[in-house]
This record gives C-alpha cells, structure tokens and sequence, in this order.
C-alpha cells in the first residue's frame, strides 16, 4: 500500500504565470485562488498581479494549497509533511494548524517584513556545491558576516550574509575544494542574523495568530523534528534567523515514518531533486500544472494510497 508524504515548495521556483491551466479546469484550486482576492484583495488571475515580486510568497501558498486541495478531493491522505522555508507554512495550512485564510494574511505580512529587513540589511546567497556541509560551516565559522542559511543536500549549502562576506567566504571555500560557489539572484540574506527585524516583528504577529489542532506531523526546518503547539509560532520566528536542515528533515521522515512516495506540491522540482539525492529508495513526483497533476493521477490510480 502506497504511503504518500508532501514536500511543499519554497520561495525561488516560481514561474511565470504559473496555476493559470490549473485555475482554469480544477475547482478547488480556483476556490483556492479566489481566496486570495477576498481575503487580501490580490487577484492571482490577473499576470500582472500573479508575476509581482511582492505577491510571490502569496502566490506561492496559495498554488501550493489549491493544489493539496485537489489531491484530497482526489481521496489523498499524506502521512507527514514538510516544507522548505515558506513551504512550511502551506504544509501547517494543508496540516489544518493554521486556516488558510489566515496564513494569506500572515504570510503578506512576513514578505513584507523579509523585504524591510533586507532594505535595513543587504544582503547575499550563494549556493557552494560538492563541499561537506561540515566542511562549508567550519569554513565561514571563521569568517565576518556570513552563515550557513540551508543544509540542502551532502552536496549543497546555501550560506548568506553581507555582500563583502558572502564575496569573501566564496574565496576560501573555492580555496578548500568547493566545486563551484554560485550566487544567487537575492538581495535579502534568509535564514541568517540580517533578518533579525523581521523575525521580531514575525514573533509578534505570530500572537494573533491562532493555531488549531493538528493531526499529519508537519517536520520543522529549524528544530529537524515534528511541529508541537506549544513552540510552533517561537519556531516560526527563529526559522527566518537559523538555517533550514532540509537533508535532516529527509533523513527523520525516512527514519521515523512509513512514507514510501513524495509528491512535491508548489512550482518547480527542486525538492524533489533534493529528494532523489538524500532518499533515492523514495518515489518521487511534483504537481504544478495541469500535466504533472495528471501524470500523478495516472500514477497512484494503479496503486492502492494509504487513506
């Protein structure tokens, strides 16, 4: 019997127009859009206002529980779920701890804390690859103004900082043996100490923010273990200054659940790779579109999923 867990997807995948085909054949996913208008007044339906920059981490929440919505219409059940960064906050929303509509509200919010913070603080993201993650951290450990953001892979860490030590840090790590340091497209440093204002203004919206009982273990980023009420919305604050663990989260999925399949839930397949390369026993698939919705329905059609 199929055992399915979700990976939902993080900021950095998203594309152009993307949900469009989804909105315009699947019911849930344009009451799942729809929302979005009523609750914050964004009409994801309009490419103008689905492309802005400012309305990615809104759009990204919203594709990412329209379509957990039509999985479960489809009679899915995951048995555990996971995110990465933003990606946590569709997995708590699909999870039932947070109302949808809410977590539309809070997540405009944390965007515009994250774009405030790194206006006050400017930052850099460059991706090392085929470096030790161990080896990565002892590195910029004795470094100024620069961090590990995102454990990704054995193969693969994010660090962030300043630009002048994430410019540094690139420099010595290529020093050590690190395949390629490559730059990403950002100007905010996530998961770092330059997001210490969002974080505290985040810590403090998190107070309204009500939190309902919960059943699918949704595994955290920051602490590599389930989620539990009683330090959810403390968690949620801290994981926007510590670095995400997505390989260990992986690896406690694997280790701690019987969840034999993946489907990844959000624009793009970079989980997936991710996945493939930390648990390749795992079947994997992602959903973004009309197509792999369909390969994925095709799929677990000849198989009997876990209800």
């Amino acid at each position: 019997m199929t055992k399915i867990g979700y990976l939902f997807s993080g900021q950095g995948s998203q594309f152009t127009n993307m949900g469009l085909d989804l909105y315009a054949q699947e019911p849930e996913y344009r009451a799942a859009l729809d929302q979005v208008y009523t609750t914050l007044g964004i009409d994801l339906t309009d490419p103008e206002q689905l492309n802005q920059p400012n309305n990615v981490q809104v759009a990204i929440l919203a594709m990412s529980y329209g379509i957990s919505q039509i999985l479960a219409a489809d009679g899915i059940t995951p048995q555990a779920m996971m995110g990465l960064s933003l990606g946590e906050y569709s997995a708590l929303v699909a999870s039932g701890a947070f109302q949808y509509s809410d977590a539309l509200a809070l997540v405009n919010d944390r965007s515009r804390y994250m774009e405030e913070a790194g206006a006050r603080n400017p930052g850099a993201m460059a991706a090392v690859l085929k470096l030790a993650p161990a080896m990565v951290t002892d590195v910029i450990a004795e470094l100024p103004d620069v961090y590990p953001a995102n454990y990704n892979t054995a193969s693969q860490t994010v660090i962030g900082g300043t630009i002048a030590g994430v410019e540094q840090a690139t420099g010595a790590l290529q020093a050590v043996g690190a395949k390629r340091v490559v730059p990403l497209p950002v100007s905010v440093a996530s998961h770092t100490p330059l997001m210490q204002p969002a974080s505290e203004q985040l810590q403090q919206r998190l107070l309204t923010m009500a939190v309902h009982e919960w059943t699918v273990p949704v595994i955290s980023n920051t602490t590599q273990a389930p989620f539990n009420s009683a330090s959810l919305k403390a968690t949620l604050a801290q994981q926007l200054v510590r670095p995400t663990h997505f390989q260990a989260d992986l690896e406690y999925l694997h280790a701690h659940t019987d969840v034999d399949t993946l489907i990844e839930i959000g624009p793009g397949d970079t989980l997936t790779r991710f996945a493939k390369k930390t648990v390749p026993a795992l079947t994997t698939y992602h959903v973004d579109s009309l197509a792999t919705l369909a390969k994925v329905r095709a799929e677990l059609s000849t198989t009997e999923v876990s209800k």
